[in-house]
């Protein structure tokens, strides 16, 4: 599937501009293929359809008008949940396995319709985020927080026709807000259970041709108990997770004129996570006595043109950088205070993307990008890798056709080509048709597409000489193939439910060869399940959304169950305003059992039971200038551990204050 040959930009444009496939989701285009919004005639399909989505196509368009899967968390919803970490806000999406290993700031991953945790593309306002400096390349989630987020959009199955590597499993796309109308300024000051204490700012605003948006963040919780007791040997203390978070975002714009404009965003990241790690040096290994020090800096930029030359005719000329510093030292034994670990991953791209309405309902898109990612580690232990350098670079060329061959039936079909530096070429591609029946308003949809993800720059490179295990210069991307089909029903004008089935085939899978002394592409794997839904809105002040994910997974080389991937999933949604001003929300989530190791893989097999969360929140605007908020977590103080050997968050309460000026 992938045959050599040297990686070349015009080879990369030819192909895509052959069959107008579809770009790598960067900025926001300013286009909406509005006639798409016209393919349903009843009441209750305008209000469905007023939801869009930018990440299921790359340009903003109705979910209604496209056969992907893909949910919708706005700011609106956030705030009146008041969740303020993005693993806490991702929990109750469908299709998802959130897993946190303690705590606010402890290291995240996230499991989509079964695929592994490194199988999701992650972008920040178009940045891809990734870090070259992770041993396997997945995203570590619990570095973000949401309160200068506008949406975040969860795009399941495979998407690499759009996005290129990592996204075989899906894609997670967290925007920010830009800056509109008169000067606005908002504070939230918050706390509550384990030592928290939250702050925040935003200021915005919009004026001749000029706007802005500036966040300032800032999360601590001071005493997280994230270690089972049971666990710790008779006599060693018990230490809390301590973790502090400040970010600042700001994203500015300016109109020059009604054809020409430029954006520019910036995210910046500086936490700091105490936790206790395990003590290897007995078996099997206890929790440690002394606590470790994670401390991480990430900055994330994106400056762009945008250029409309003619009616219907959009372009986007960007730059991202990322730059993501860990600092890693512990266990924190004053006597004996070890020597740190770090590593720094780098990615630049330069992209290029234009789309093009060529009739009401009827759009292309195409474009180009070059990615270049390096990645630097000191590892001074003696069974470490010492100091590494390496670099590798990607070119790819994409583009999409967004068509309406007849009313109602709307069709997305994208393309892809990649040339790796390393290993070559990788074609993929994503159809996604969409019909609603006349009548009833049946709207089926579906798609299929392929995936892969590349080999990281430490499984390429990266060798450990004590520990006789060395890197693979020769690995291939791991690939996959994956394919849904559902449908949804309105019932009457408040009820819409809906239900879809999928099943992702994992090939070339990077796992280790049976001396375990190095990688090889040997593993293969299958999921597939169903996802279905029911939506009412009760009345004007009243609705709510029930969830549920079936998922079967199976690593088809030892035919057993794959690890942290429960078969059964669900979760409820409330939203309630009895007054005005006054709103309440209910969240609740429900975990089937899964299978997982122990906290030091001792037991490399076993089954944790599951669990059952509930979440309450209210919020009460006083004025137009001051809100009251509050919330409870886990409000029956359940005991769970996901995954197994750590403590999530018991009983928890908060409130705080927002005040808004204008």
């Amino acid at each position: 599937m992938f045959p050599p040959a040297a990686p070349t930009l015009w080879r990369a444009l030819i192909l895509p501009c052959a069959v107008l496939a579809i770009p790598s989701s960067g900025a926001l285009a300013q286009q909406v293929a509005a006639p798409l919004v016209e393919t349903r005639g009843s009441a209750e399909a305008t209000a469905i359809l007023s939801e869009i989505s930018v990440s299921a196509t790359g340009v903003p368009t109705p979910i209604a008008a496209t056969g992907s899967s893909v949910t919708v968390l706005t700011d609106t919803q956030l705030q009146a949940q008041q969740r303020r970490t993005v693993p806490d806000a991702l929990q109750q999406v469908p299709g998802l396995n959130v897993v946190q290993s303690g705590g606010p700031g402890s290291q995240t991953s996230v499991f989509i319709r079964g695929s592994n945790s490194n199988h999701v593309k992650v972008l920040i306002d178009g940045i891809d985020a990734s870090d070259p400096s992770n041993p396997n390349g997945s995203f570590d989630f619990g570095q973000l927080l949401t309160g200068d987020l506008s949406r975040i959009e969860v795009l399941r199955g495979p998407q690499s026709g759009l996005y290129g590597s990592d996204a075989i499993g899906g894609v997670i796309s967290f925007a920010t807000p830009r800056g509109e109308g008169p000067a606005r300024a908002t504070a939230r000051v918050e706390g509550g259970s384990f030592g928290t204490f939250n702050q925040s700012g935003r200021i915005s605003g919009s004026t001749d041709g000029f706007d802005y948006s500036v966040s300032i963040l800032h999360v601590r919780a001071a005493a997280t108990p994230v270690t089972p007791p049971q666990l710790v040997p008779p006599g060693r203390p018990i230490h809390p997770n301590f973790y502090d978070n400040e970010t600042v975002s700001a994203k500015f714009g300016y109109q020059f004129t009604d054809t020409f404009r430029i954006n520019s965003v910036t995210r910046f990241i500086n936490s700091r996570l105490l936790f206790t790690g395990t003590d290897f040096s007995t078996f099997p290994a206890p929790p440690a006595a002394f606590r470790s020090a994670a401390d991480v800096q990430q900055i994330f930029t994106r400056n762009e043109a945008e250029w409309t030359p003619l009616p219907g005719f959009h372009n986007v000329f960007a730059i991202n950088h990322s730059n993501l510093f860990n600092h890693q030292q512990g266990p924190l034994d004053p006597l004996v205070l070890p020597a740190p670990t770090t590593g720094l991953g780098e990615r630049t791209r330069y992209e290029y993307r234009g789309d093009y309405l060529l009739s009401p309902g009827n759009l292309i898109l195409f474009g180009a990008q070059r990615d270049e990612e390096r990645l630097s580690t000191t590892d001074p232990s003696p069974f470490g890798s010492g100091d590494l350098r390496a670099r590798n670079g990607n070119t790819a060329g994409y583009g999409e056709a967004q068509l309406s061959p007849f009313d109602r039936a709307v069709l997305v079909a994208n393309l892809r080509h990649d040339e790796n530096d390393r290993f070559g070429p990788a074609t993929t591609f994503r159809i996604a048709p969409s019909y609603v029946l006349p009548f009833s308003d049946t709207r089926l949809k579906g798609s299929v597409g392929t995936g892969f993800k590349a080999p990281t720059l430490s499984q390429l490179f990266q060798s450990f000489p004590a520990s006789n295990f060395f890197a693979n210069p020769n690995l291939k991307p791991e690939e996959s193939l994956g394919y849904d089909a559902g449908l949804e029903q309105p019932l009457g004008d408040r009820v819409l439910v809906g239900a879809t089935y999928y099943r992702n085939d994992f090939t070339n899978l990077i796992t280790s060869n049976a001396t375990f002394t190095s990688n090889e592409n040997v593993g293969r794997a299958v999921s597939y399940g169903a996802e279905a839904f029911v939506s009412v809105q009760f009345s004007e002040t009243l609705s709510g959304r029930v969830d549920y994910t079936n998922t079967v997974t199976k690593n088809e080389i030892t035919h057993q169950e794959l690890l942290r991937r429960p078969r059964h999933k669900g979760s409820a949604t409330a939203f309630w305003t009895p007054l005005p001003g006054l709103t309440f929300t209910g969240t609740l989530i429900v975990l089937g059992p899964f299978v997982d190791g122990n906290r030091d893989f001792s037991v490399p097999r076993l089954k944790n039971p599951g669990f059952t969360l509930v979440n309450l929140s209210a919020n009460y605007e006083m004025s137009e200038t001051l809100s009251l908020f509050g919330r409870i977590d886990n409000l029956f103080d359940r005991r769970y551990e996901n995954p197994t050997g750590f403590l999530g968050p018991g009983l928890a309460v908060y409130g705080g204050v927002r005040v808004t000026a204008f």
